[in-house]
């Protein structure tokens, strides 16, 4: 078992591991803007209704795919 003052005490991370994290923080707040400007972009043209066929199977459609 460990003790509260280990839980409570930080890790020292490596330069390296600083900068991943940094880059992470980065791609997360870009993933982020990217999903408020996603209602910006144009509708889908002539593109089929419905469900994801990738995500949810093609068996919706009687098999056949022709989103792609």
């Amino acid at each position: 078992m460990t003790n509260e003052a280990d839980r409570t005490q930080e890790r020292v991370l490596s330069p390296a591991a600083q900068r991943a994290l940094a880059e992470a923080e980065a791609r997360r707040a870009r993933g982020e803007a990217e999903k408020l400007n996603s209602s910006e972009r144009p509708p889908e043209q002539g593109g089929r209704g419905g469900a994801e066929p990738a995500r949810y199977g093609d068996w919706e459609k009687n098999g056949i795919i022709s989103d792609f």
